[in-house]
């Protein structure tokens, strides 16, 4: 089995739709790092398990700099967005996505 791991740091700004009263209500930003776990028994054509600059461009791209609520179509909390990226990129099985030190986010695929 081959795996990868691709890590970024994103600027983005988010508000959360929560049934209880918190200060995440309010827009606000954090500086996020994202780590994406790729994985696959065979090598693709150009001999990798998937593109770091496909990865940069199906993810990075959308989301730094971006108010996550007028791109994403969920409650952009860090929970769904780890979902989001292992649904979205090829050979994705686990993605963390940190918001703020010590608040740290895993979804990973059965």
């Amino acid at each position: 089995m081959y795996y990868i791991r691709k890590t970024f740091e994103i600027s983005a700004a988010h508000s959360l739709k929560l049934d209880y009263k918190s200060k995440c209500n309010k827009l606000h930003g954090h500086n996020w790092i994202i780590n994406i776990y790729c994985k696959a028994e065979e090598l693709d054509e150009n001999g990798m398990v998937t593109d770091f600059t496909l990865i940069n461009e199906q993810i990075k791209r959308i989301l730094d700099h971006q108010n996550l609520n007028e791109i994403l179509d969920f409650n952009p909390t860090a929970e769904n967005i780890a979902r989001w990226i292992v649904d979205g990129v090829r050979n994705c099985y686990m993605a963390e996505v940190q918001e703020s030190e010590g608040n740290l986010a895993i979804y990973e695929r059965d």
